[in-house]
């Protein structure tokens, strides 16, 4: 069965930042030329193939692309697909918030069940991206104990105050991993999710309570050094990986996308809007975020 999109009816293609290390030929693994970037779309079916339901036609949906197999395609103005692989949209769901759910807000979901808040005082990284911001939400529905965002600017700061979190900290400035051990009665974080990488992980792992776990959820090298594996080995600490793919089944994906749209519906989950690019400005977009000028998920439309 397949359903189509058509170029007016594609409202929303969401941008990832893997995209940009991947124009860069910085990322994993590098495509062969030509492809489309872009693995999350929403917008409303206008036709059916041979077999497809037609009763479909007009309906607002969302297509995980990443989902199924597809690791580009998202960057057009026509995206056919099998129409098993369609999610219906609830009319109080936009599209540039469908866009920013599918693969964050799965990141998010899945974080959070292998590495449950409940109780827990929680360190959330890269407060204002798409993943970042669902955490500070989604830890706080589960019952964190303390949630604590780490955040590179007033704006941003106050953007997770306003999201759910306890507090903000500055990560730039010095001496900011005790401001975490204060807020924590001289503990630190039970848990960190780490989702920026680089320096910022090792600086992180000063602020990791005994017995505390750091996860790693970044795409780009971690700043670890096999002195601060061995020293979380003295301190009861361990190291999570994170990888969102192999966690995904499509009953899995049907499921969790629908609670994420039904939470977004109801008002209880919010997505920031971080700017809509016409699509043919798909390079400005990818700069918007490479200059750190966006806050949120950045979504293409036509």
């Amino acid at each position: 069965m397949q359903s189509a999109i058509s170029p007016a009816s594609l409202r929303a293609s969401a941008w990832r930042f893997f995209e940009v290390l991947m124009r860069a030929d910085r990322y994993a693994a590098t495509p062969d030329l030509p492809m489309f970037p872009g693995v999350e779309v929403a917008g409303i079916i206008e036709r059916a193939g041979p077999g497809a339901d037609r009763s479909h036609i007009g309906m607002r949906v969302a297509v995980p692309l990443f989902a199924i197999g597809r690791g580009s395609g998202g960057y057009a103005e026509f995206v056919a697909v099998d129409g098993g692989a369609v999610m219906q949209l609830p009319d109080a769901v936009s599209f540039a918030a469908a866009a920013g759910l599918m693969v964050q807000g799965l990141t998010a979901s899945h974080l959070l069940r292998r590495s449950p808040a409940k109780g827990k005082n929680v360190l959330v990284s890269a407060v204002a991206g798409g993943v970042g911001s669902l955490l500070v939400q989604l830890a706080r529905r589960d019952g964190a104990k303390m949630v604590i965002a780490a955040a590179s600017s007033d704006e941003k700061r106050a953007l997770s105050l306003s999201l759910g979190a306890d507090y903000a900290v500055d990560y730039r400035a010095p001496g900011w991993q005790e401001d975490v051990k204060r807020l924590t009665g001289g503990l630190g974080a039970d848990i960190i999710y780490e989702t920026v990488g680089g320096a910022f992980s090792r600086a992180a792992l000063e602020t990791l309570a005994p017995c505390g776990e750091l996860v790693l959820a970044a795409m780009g090298r971690f700043g670890l050094e096999a002195a601060d594996v061995e020293h979380m080995l003295d301190d009861n600490q361990s190291i999570k990986g994170f990888s969102l793919l192999p966690l995904l089944t499509p009953q899995g994906v049907q499921e969790d996308l629908a609670a994420l749209f039904e939470l977004a519906a109801a008002g209880a989950l919010t997505v920031i809007d971080g700017g809509r690019f016409p699509l043919h400005q798909a390079a400005e977009a990818h700069r918007a975020i490479e200059g750190r000028r966006a806050v949120g998920k950045v979504v293409l439309v036509p």
